[in-house]
């Protein structure tokens, strides 16, 4: 049965969609095509402002969608603050929303570290994805 929270659902699972996908597409697509393609500071340029754009997203519409449909799906399963640590959905739930915490600040990390300290950036943006594919395995868990 389709119903309000199937919708709240999908809009949960678009925007991670959106979001790990984004994050996917931009390290096996886009950035490989651009070391290839471009010169060194039209690549710097152009990656900066696809980066910037990205995380303009990422702040602006993907964490806010994430962090309203996420806390609307916990109330409606019933879920409170303080049974997170309880054993099953709960404590899956709870490692999610630390993958969730930690994704974000090594994303806010790449971005400070970008034009400084590129190879911690690049330590910072891949550890960032591998949280986000993390955080997409425990929703799958969640799920059934």
């Amino acid at each position: 049965m389709i119903d309000w929270w199937t919708a709240v659902r999908f809009l949960h699972v678009t925007g991670a969609a959106l979001w790990v996908g984004g994050q996917l597409l931009l390290t096996l697509v886009v950035l490989p095509l651009a070391r290839r393609a471009l010169p060194a500071e039209q690549r710097a340029t152009v990656l900066t402002a696809v980066g910037r754009r990205f995380g303009r997203l990422t702040l602006l519409a993907f964490l806010p969608l994430q962090v309203a449909t996420g806390v609307a799906l916990a109330v409606q399963a019933g879920v409170t603050p303080a049974e997170l640590a309880e054993p099953g959905y709960e404590r899956t739930l709870a490692a999610k929303l630390i993958l969730v915490t930690v994704a974000m600040l090594a994303s806010a990390g790449h971005g400070i570290l970008a034009r400084r300290r590129p190879v911690l950036a690049r330590a910072a943006a891949t550890f960032a994805l591998v949280c986000s594919l993390g955080i997409v395995f425990l929703a799958t868990a969640l799920a059934s």
